[in-house]
């Protein structure tokens, strides 16, 4: 089964991004992923046994059980590999206020959160997929690279509200059953930080 481990922004958080790219429904070139999968990947598995599923809730318990929450806010952007050929395009993920001594450094915990996600689909038997991790969240996909300059100028002058992440969801990814053909997501449970 595909699953994955990710941090879900709250709804209020998603429709000031979808607000902010109304004007995208108008561009074919890419297949934008859906405001309601809108996530930050923490860790992914193409093909995790389904008897490791008990395992990888357990271990991703454990994980989020030793990670404190911290606050994130979506702002600024960008292209994977680079805007001139680009393949994916992202909205990034910063610390909500770098300055707050109050909360944890954000992206630290994020960080310490994703290798502790990875490590606990590893150990389950679930071999993950990608590389090092690069906080981000999708927001669409081209067919062929292409240049997305303009995009990314656009998002730069976007900043995000900012939210407490204090959970994350493991996530069943079902290709093919949603709408248009896209991943139909299925919430399997939620781990709370601290």
């Amino acid at each position: 089964m595909r699953l994955f481990a990710a941090v879900v922004p709250p709804e209020e958080v998603i429709a000031h991004l979808d607000d902010f790219l109304d004007v995208r429904r108008e561009v074919a070139a890419f297949r934008w992923t859906r405001p309601d999968q809108w996530h930050l990947t923490l860790s992914f598995a193409s093909e995790a046994p389904e008897r490791s599923l008990d395992e990888i809730s357990d271990r991703l318990d454990r994980a989020a059980s030793r990670r404190t929450p911290f606050a994130l806010r979506l702002a600024g952007g960008g292209a994977f590999p680079n805007a001139a050929q680009a393949r994916v395009l992202y909205v990034d993920v910063h610390a909500a206020d770098p300055d707050d001594l109050a909360m944890p450094p954000a992206l630290e915990e994020l960080g310490h959160l994703a290798r502790g996600a990875r490590s606990a689909f590893a150990k389950a038997g679930a071999a993950v997929d990608g590389q090092r991790f690069r906080p981000h969240l999708t927001l669409g996909r081209l067919g062929h690279p292409e240049d997305v300059s303009n995009w990314v100028r656009l998002l730069d002058a976007y900043q995000g509200p900012a939210w407490t992440v204090d959970e994350i969801e493991l996530v069943a990814s079902h290709l093919g059953e949603g709408p248009r053909r896209t991943p139909r997501y299925e919430s399997l449970e939620t781990f709370v930080l601290g």
